[in-house]
């Protein structure tokens, strides 16, 4: 990290320059603050969402900005807040009065009063996130540093400017946020912070589920999301937020049987997921795919320990989860129930010889999510082993190359049957009636089975043949 505590190098946006000029004809002080600031030294390239603090009005600052600027952007106010927003050159940038905050025992909403810049950085979550650089004329660059924020970006740790217990407790979905910002940026949470947050662990009763989730969702997008939901369980947080999970942890041990801890080798699989995709459901898939253990797990003395029905009970939970948390109710939240339910379908078909028939099915079953739910399913091996860990991603292997000979051949991804209702009902001269439904069912059957091919000749002669074993007569040819 650079030495010089002058950063003009960061301040490359033509619209620093505008923030400062306006500043000056307003005579307020201004600065980039929190996260622009720390990614930049950081060097993880420059936001695209910019935090300005003014020694004064943040709106009148942002209007004053927008007026000079060539298309004078729209500025969005939040009167309630004393924020103000506008957008330029692919830039997100939000004004903010510096404040000092006070919070009720209820709330993490706080009394605001205007302040210095000292006191808008006391109120900072952290250290790496009080950092502020000048858009002064007179010091424009310079580093603004008071709780030695550059130190602990060094030492790559996470720690509050104030006393962690006043932080926490004055605003709960901070300590969401230092999970977050150690998962993502592969930092420490000191040891004094840690201990905070487990001490006020409670409090985050009083944030919004849309928020908890919010920090949820980066974790789980982050590069290794087992070290966020470690910290999580470490802290009791997530036993409060998402009991499902933690309910997953712990060996049962009896006549010398014992089953594997379903908590840390979930994390496991969504470590593994993560190598391979940035769809947030799919890692929501991973994460929930063994929920349904802890309610379905049973001893039996001649074959130990079972979970049966894991799956469908997993899915049922999911709904519950994804209400509780208010996730998306809608095809989100069905998919992960999908790949939930079917997590172990392609793992039966691995460990058995694979038929087509078989695979018919499981490609019938997951439609276009099949490839999906494979990787699912190849994430989800965990065996320290390494001839059965071969093993097993040899066995998918073979179940992935017999899905797309079986795909080339029968087309059976989103079915759709070669002979539609309407074409039973006039060839039977029939009214709506469940003998539609059989024959359907029967011609659907036979080609999952690989008794005709998926085209409509074959399909049509069956049907024929299943209407009159119904004792259905078919409608006589005209000439």
């Amino acid at each position: 990290m650079p030495e010089n505590r002058n950063y003009k190098q960061a301040l490359t946006y033509s619209i620093f320059n505008n923030i400062s000029q306006a500043a000056g004809e307003l005579n307020l002080e201004s600065y980039v603050i929190g996260g622009f600031v720390r990614d930049f030294l950081l060097d993880r390239g420059k936001a695209k969402d910019i935090d300005v603090v003014a020694v004064g009005s943040g709106i009148a600052l942002a209007k004053k900005v927008s007026k000079l600027l060539p298309h004078k952007p729209k500025v969005q106010t939040f009167k309630n807040f004393g924020t103000a927003m506008l957008r330029a050159d692919n830039l997100e940038v939000e004004f903010v009065g510096a404040r000092k905050e006070s919070y009720s025992e209820d709330s993490r909403n706080p009394v605001v009063e205007n302040g210095s810049l000292q006191d808008d950085q006391n109120r900072r979550d952290f250290t790496i996130n009080a950092l502020a650089i000048s858009l002064n004329p007179e010091n424009y660059g310079d580093l603004i540093d008071p709780f030695n924020g550059v130190k602990d970006l060094e030492d790559k740790i996470i720690k509050t400017p104030l006393d962690p217990d006043i932080t926490y407790s004055d605003d709960p979905l901070r300590m969401l946020r230092a999970i977050r910002f150690a998962t993502q940026l592969n930092f420490t949470i000191e040891k004094e912070s840690l201990d905070s947050i487990a001490k006020n662990k409670e409090r985050i009763q009083i944030i919004s589920r849309e928020r908890i989730v919010d920090e949820l969702n980066k974790i789980l997008l982050s590069a290794k999301p087992s070290v966020g939901f470690a910290l999580l369980h470490q802290t009791g947080l997530l036993h409060l937020i998402m009991p499902q999970l933690t309910d997953l942890e712990g060996i049962e041990e009896i006549e010398g049987q014992k089953h594997k801890d379903n908590f840390w080798h979930t994390l496991e699989v969504v470590d593994n997921i993560a190598q391979y995709t940035d769809d947030l459901w799919l890692r929501w898939a991973a994460l929930l795919h063994d929920i349904g253990k802890a309610p379905t797990k049973k001893f039996h003395k001649k074959i130990g320990w079972t979970f049966h029905g894991h799956e469908f009970v997993g899915a049922k939970m999911v709904y519950k989860l994804f209400k509780q948390l208010r996730l998306p109710l809608n095809d989100k939240m069905k998919y992960v129930q999908k790949l939930v339910l079917m997590s172990s379908r392609p793992i039966v078909i691995a460990d058995e010889k694979v038929t087509d028939s078989a695979v018919r099915r499981l490609v019938f079953d997951a439609g276009d999510d099949i490839d999906d739910l494979m990787t699912l399913c190849e994430a989800d091996i965990t065996t320290k082993n390494p001839n059965r860990f071969k093993k097993y991603h040899n066995n998918f292997k073979k179940v992935r190359k017999k899905i797309r000979e079986v795909e080339e051949k029968d087309h059976i991804r989103n079915f759709q049957p070669p002979v539609s209702g309407e074409e039973i009902m006039e060839t039977f001269n029939l009214q709506p009636s469940k003998e539609i439904g059989i024959i359907k069912d029967a011609i659907k059957e036979a080609i999952l089975e690989g008794e005709i091919p998926n085209e409509y000749t074959a399909a049509k002669k069956y049907m024929l043949k299943k209407g009159i074993s119904l004792g259905l007569v078919p409608e006589p040819k005209n000439g």
